[in-house]
């Protein structure tokens, strides 16, 4: 009887061991497929992150072009206040001319 309680104990052992390493495997399969999965959105997350570089650059050239549109525009609203530009407006537009000056027309 003792040799069949030492050959139960050994398939014990055995089956053990057995479910000992199927447990590893998985658990390894399981890390792996983690790795994969955290790889594939870490290269997902690399791609967004330069097209949002890109959106950024592109974003940042609009507002330096802005930036100098708004200061043309100003530059241009204080030129049309001046009494240069209504002159210039005056004789353009509506043909006005000054008391000092003499309009020569030519022969038509």
């Amino acid at each position: 009887m003792i040799n069949m309680g030492t050959s139960n104990r050994a398939r014990r052992r055995k089956k053990e061991r057995l479910g000992n390493r199927m447990a590893l495997i998985g658990i390894t399969g399981v890390i792996l497929s983690m790795a994969v999965v955290v790889s594939i959105k870490g290269a997902t997350l690399q791609d967004k992150d330069l097209e949002y570089m890109v959106k950024e650059e592109n974003l940042e050239a609009q507002k330096a072009k802005e930036k100098d549109r708004a200061a043309e525009l100003e530059e241009r609203r204080i030129y049309v206040q001046t009494k240069q530009y209504i002159e210039e407006v005056a004789k353009e537009k509506l043909g006005l001319v000054n008391p000092d000056e003499v309009i020569l027309k030519p022969r038509g």
